[in-house]
């Protein structure tokens, strides 16, 4: 009888102690992933340049570049701002909503996309937004889900329109601003977007160029 008393005494602290350790391990797994979410999330912009440049005054869009390529930080409206003046030569947008809302009805971001306007943008949502406006056919992955912001990018870094990046990267002023004039060499040397006169064999003066 003592004997199987201790023997249960001591099961029962075996699992006593089991379901401690257990609940130790449970508690560093969500300390450690709290942390490392903590350190992945995104900065934000305080006063982002198109609260004061948002307009398509040509002084002003001059002066936003300017001020951009200074930025330590590029934020979500400062991003689309940019791409549209890039695109339309203006942003007729008054607000980052009513950019976000252009955007979405071009299917340059996703339906989902509800990220405030001082937020830093991620490679990956500006990667999207840039591989749908030019138009960019990419290989299988990326044709089969072009709204991921994983394979956009690694497209682009293939394309030579982005460096080496991860889809949670964010951007300086400077570094936007070197992506919006790759854009812009990449655009000049798609055969597909230039006039006949340019392409090879249409004008002898104009040598051929290829997507960098």
């Amino acid at each position: 009888m003592n004997t199987d008393q201790h023997r249960l005494k001591k099961e029962k602290m075996a699992g006593s102690s089991k379901s401690r350790r257990f609940s130790y391990l449970c508690s560093s797994v969500f300390i450690c992933g709290s942390f490392f979410l903590g350190c992945t999330a995104r900065p934000t912009v305080i006063e982002p340049l198109t609260q004061k440049l948002g307009s398509s005054d040509p002084d002003v869009q001059l002066e936003f570049w300017h001020q951009l390529a200074d930025r330590p930080i590029c934020s979500n409206d400062e991003a689309f701002h940019g791409l549209l003046l890039f695109l339309d030569g203006e942003d007729k947008f008054e607000n980052y909503d009513a950019r976000v809302n252009e955007l979405k009805s071009r299917g340059f971001i996703t339906q989902n996309f509800a990220e405030p306007a001082e937020q830093a943008i991620s490679r990956g949502t500006f990667g999207v937004a840039v591989a749908k406006s030019l138009k960019i056919e990419g290989g299988m992955m990326y044709s089969i889900s072009p709204d991921c912001a994983r394979y956009a990018v690694r497209e682009l870094v293939y394309q030579n329109l982005y460096p080496q990046s991860s889809p949670n990267q964010t951007f300086t002023g400077s570094e936007l601003l070197g992506i919006i004039g790759r854009m812009e060499d990449w655009q000049r040397g798609n055969p597909q977007d230039r006039p006949a006169s340019e392409l090879p064999g249409g004008n002898e003066e104009t040598p051929a160029t290829q997507p960098g």
